[in-house]
């Protein structure tokens, strides 16, 4: 059998020659093209849509887009995306996903998930192991099509990254490669209850999503709008039909009243929800997998750091300084409008090179695993097949009049009144994923001094040389409040000389939860908690209580002259809930002395 190919890649220089670290994977399947783009010589062919039936007898919607001009014989290999977005509007010639990799040379299949789109059955909610089953008859389907060659990778961003994730689980033969990216790789501490404090902007991703299976687009405030809708397989009748299966769905489950993680369990007793869950399963797969993560992206990066040393898959990783989905790089300590490589094109190019290596198995010949990292304010891509990097921690109190000092402070205490009112910026980490915004939206904190009033804030005298901070800054909270529980929130900031407060990363954590587990498979990167009933353990009012937590993990060059800040809060008003949800708002007090505020910042030697 003769597989229909495109030419090569033009490959630019893969991985700074500065960074002797990357050397090892120049010119590798594992490596990272940072300015190379991939050839187009294929037009987009005629899109057809089909219902293919599930084993239990559901039809789901899938379009079929090939190279034009291929006869019904020409075999192509197969990109693979499921979505719960539609799959495409109605009176559109072609999908987002064939734009993309058609004119590369391979077949696309785009396919509503049931319950969704245009496909019957119905969506409870992510990820019902029926819908994970489906990817199964999917790709039997592809398989049995005589323009098909057999082999498929899956992709997808968000959504679509974890149903990628979720057709590895499945160990089917024709899966080739995955690449998963920017996804929700533990769905309950990457996006639902990060620290275990209910995730606010997830009640607007299901309001959309709900839209979206009643034929209805919502706008970024989850609004409906007018669209021409869906696009149908056939007649408009049967698309009538599949909707009304879509009105039996199940509302989502109420989390607002949830306080750990057995609760959630429970309310998602039918489905798979966190591919983290399935690593095993994925690892014995050995399907190779291309994941994409951010710095900036809700706890993508962190998703992509557990996943790195959870799977043993042939892997690689990279974690940049981009929005959901990475249209948008932003890197805060470099100037305005210098670019951030590699740009859009560039990523496409890494996708097709990765996936041509899937195809032609040199991709599950590679061993071990890479991950690739940016690191902020330098400007610079490293690579590293370990993590976390070997790194000495460096210990900064939280000392009188606001400052950030280097020995422990005498010992006092900082007082903050929580102010259920107090927001943040709306272009934050946790918005731009499926909030009020987009992903297309930028991720942007601006200058974070006019929140500092509102929180207390600790800053440091001026660094005396440059300080890489690469890996999960860990913090100590010696608290005590007048409630039995509370949200605490962390923000790491670099504050340059012109006083302009420019934000790196953030942990927080409910008081409920703040027993470390000692058993975490992930303790390396630093204290980890189980959020389970067992492990609670409410504040008594009036009595001191240790919190430590690991804030998100970043990379990070700060400049010498430059000023380190922490900021401290207990609220932050739409993005996530207040805790406690009623009665008055905690009265903080933040124990300062040797044993009391601090936080340990991973820093590399230079």
């Amino acid at each position: 059998m003769t597989v229909s190919r495109r030419p090569p890649i033009e490959t630019g220089a893969l991985l700074p020659p500065k960074i002797a670290e990357a050397q090892e994977t120049r010119g590798s399947i594992f490596g990272l093209d940072l300015r190379g783009e991939a050839a187009q010589p294929h037009k987009v062919g005629l899109l057809e849509s089909v219902y293919v039936p599930a084993r239990d007898g559901v039809g789901l919607a899938l379009d079929v887009v090939r190279p034009r001009g291929d006869s019904a014989n020409t075999k192509r290999n197969t990109i693979l995306v499921m979505t719960c977005y539609w799959r495409g509007k109605k009176g559109s010639p072609s999908n987002e996903y064939a734009d993309l990799f058609a004119p590369h040379g391979y077949a696309v299949v785009v396919g509503d998930v049931r319950g969704t789109g245009a496909s019957f059955g119905v969506w409870p909610g992510h990820r019902t192991r029926d819908e994970i089953m489906d990817y199964s008859d999917v790709l039997d389907w592809i398989v049995a099509q005589p323009w098909s060659s057999g082999k498929v990778v899956g992709y997808g961003n968000s959504y679509t990254g974890n149903s990628a994730d979720w057709m590895a689980s499945l160990g089917h033969p024709a899966l080739k490669g995955i690449v998963p990216r920017f996804v929700d790789y533990d769905i309950y501490e990457d996006i639902s209850f990060p620290g275990g404090v209910d995730n606010l902007t997830q009640l607007q991703w299901d309001s959309k999503v709900k839209n979206l299976n009643q034929n209805v687009f919502a706008n970024n405030s989850g609004e409906g709008q007018p669209s021409q809708g869906v696009r149908p397989v056939g007649r408009e009748a049967e698309l009538g039909a599949a909707l009304r299966e879509h009105e039996g769905a199940a509302s989502p489950p109420p989390l607002q009243q949830v306080t750990d993680k057995d609760e959630w369990l429970a309310l998602f007793s039918g489905f798979d929800r966190s591919p983290q869950a399935a690593a095993g399963r994925i690892s014995r797969s050995g399907v190779p997998i291309q994941n994409w993560g951010s710095w900036f992206d809700s706890v993508s990066a962190e998703g992509s750091i557990r996943r790195f040393l959870l799977q043993s898959n042939p892997m690689t990783v990279i974690i940049g300084p981009w929005n959901h989905g990475a249209s948008i790089a932003n890197d805060p300590l470099c100037p305005a409008g210098e670019e951030i490589v590699p740009t859009v094109a560039t990523q496409v190019a890494n996708w097709i090179r990765f996936a041509d290596a899937c195809f032609n198995g040199e991709a599950a010949g590679e061993r071990g695993k890479v991950l690739h990292y940016y690191t902020l304010g330098e400007g610079a891509w490293k690579s590293t097949r370990s993590w976390p990097v070997p790194a000495t921690r460096q210990r900064w109190y939280m000392a009188s009049g606001s400052r950030l000092s280097s020995s422990p402070d005498k010992t006092g205490f900082d007082s903050l009144q929580v102010d259920p009112e107090l927001g943040d910026v709306i272009s934050n980490r946790w918005e731009t994923n499926g909030g009020a915004l987009g992903k297309m939206d930028k991720v942007d904190y601006g200058d974070r001094r006019e929140f500092g009033a509102a929180r207390l804030t600790y800053t440091s005298e001026p660094l005396t040389r440059d300080l890489d901070i690469t890996g999960h800054p860990v913090v100590q909270l010696d608290i005590t409040s007048t409630r039995e529980d509370g949200a605490f929130f962390v923000y790491l900031e670099a504050v340059k000389p012109d006083g302009v407060s420019c934000y790196l990363t953030e942990g927080h954590l409910r008081a409920l939860h703040r027993k470390v587990w000692t058993g975490s498979p992930f303790s390396v990167l630093g204290p980890q908690h189980s959020y389970l009933k067992r492990d609670a353990e409410p504040l008594t009012p009036g009595k001191p209580a240790i919190l430590i937590f690991t804030l998100q993990p970043i990379s990070a060059l700060v400049p010498a002259g430059y000023r380190l800040r922490v900021v401290l809060a207990g609220s932050v008003k739409d993005t996530f809930a207040n805790v406690p949800a009623d009665g008055p708002p905690p009265f903080l007090k933040f124990h300062r002395g040797p044993a009391g505020c601090y936080i340990d910042l991973p820093i590399i030697g230079r």
